[in-house]
């Protein structure tokens, strides 16, 4: 997903991951283009959308991440956060879907998050959000002072998510917090733990600067 804002830019790429090489070919976004976008063959197209619940006055989205448990599902999601003085939101709740297609959220709880690492003003404590096999929550934290950097990131463990059988979703937050990894000079704003590995596929958005994606073994169980 390409952080691109004016119309006719590019919205999206696949991108094939092997040992030895990453490809990237464009998509077609087929529908209204979304401002800030943080899929059957080479077209993505817009089916239907549904907004968040319980949004906090001032929050800002970067993040968003499904998990499945015990035939069960869950949604997080987190208001980024910035600074010492403003710590992320790491939301979670149970999600179903009514008979004609619509998504329900059950009752959503929200834990604050500050991040080990960066530590700077313009620090986003959570960038984005990943879930492994076993229910470790991974987020990338970033910061910048502008277009032209310098930016610093990191990659954490914020906790554990759990899904039980009547669909009851549980967060806790890992005391202290967990840094898997540090990036200096790049502001690492995606991770997607790759199913059956323990890689975590990490994408940059690095301004002015471009982007970089890189694999790193941040996901084991």
């Amino acid at each position: 997903m390409h952080d691109n804002k004016r119309s006719g830019q590019q919205r999206l790429s696949r991108i094939t991951h092997r040992e030895d090489s990453d490809r990237i070919s464009p998509m077609t976004w087929d529908g209204p283009e979304p401002v800030d976008l943080e899929v059957t063959g080479s077209t993505a197209t817009v089916i239907d959308y549904t907004p968040l619940p319980s949004i906090g006055e001032g929050d800002d989205f970067e993040s968003f991440a499904l998990v499945a448990r015990n035939g069960k599902l869950a949604a997080l999601w987190a208001d980024r956060g910035a600074g010492a003085d403003r710590p992320a939101t790491l939301y979670a709740a149970p999600l179903t879907f009514a008979s004609w297609g619509q998504p329900l959220f059950g009752a959503v709880t929200r834990r604050a998050y500050t991040a080990a690492y960066p530590t700077g003003d313009g620090t986003r404590h959570i960038s984005d959000i990943s879930v492994t096999g076993s229910g470790r929550i991974i987020v990338s934290s970033a910061a910048d002072v502008g277009d032209d950097g310098p930016f610093d990131s990191a990659i954490g463990e914020a906790g554990r998510v759990s899904v039980s059988a009547d669909g009851r979703v549980r967060v806790t937050l890992a005391a202290p917090r967990t840094v898997l990894g540090t990036f200096r000079q790049y502001k690492v704003e995606a991770v997607e733990c790759l199913p059956g590995s323990a890689d975590a596929l990490l994408g940059t958005e690095d301004e002015n600067l471009g982007g970089y994606v890189r694999s790193m073994p941040f996901c084991r169980a």
